[in-house]
C-alpha cells in the first residue's frame, strides 16, 4: 500500500476552495471536500491511477464541471509514496504553487 505525502502548499490549495464554495454559496462544502479528500485516498491502492503530465507528474481527475477538482501529484515507486504537489479546480487556469506545470 502507498503513501500519500501532501506538500505543504496543499493546506493553502483546500483553504481556497472552501473560501470560493462558501462565497459562492455552495450546497454541501464539508461533503464535498470531504469527497476530495476521499479521492486522494485512493492513491493508495492505485498510485498511477492519474493520468500523466509532464515532469513525471500525474493528475488525478476527481468530479466534474463545477464540482471537479485536478489533485497534482507525483508517485516514486522505489519508495512506494505518492507526493500531493497540488489541488485546484477542474475550472482554474493552473496550479497556484506549480508555475512549471502547464494544464
Amino acid at each position: 500500500m502507498a503513501r500519500i505525502e501532501f506538500a505543504s502548499e496543499v493546506a493553502g490549495d483546500l483553504d481556497r476552495i472552501v473560501d470560493h464554495l462558501t462565497q459562492h454559496d455552495a450546497l454541501r462544502v464539508d461533503e464535498r471536500i470531504s469527497g476530495l479528500i476521499d479521492a486522494i485516498d485512493v492513491l493508495t491502492h492505485s498510485p498511477l491511477v492519474g493520468r500523466p503530465v509532464r515532469h513525471d507528474l500525474r493528475e488525478l481527475i476527481v468530479g466534474r464541471a463545477a464540482e471537479g477538482y485536478l489533485v497534482l501529484y507525483k508517485y516514486i515507486p522505489e519508495i512506494d509514496t505518492a507526493f500531493v504537489l497540488a489541488v485546484r479546480s477542474q475550472r482554474e487556469a493552473g496550479y497556484a504553487n506549480c508555475d512549471d506545470v502547464d494544464s
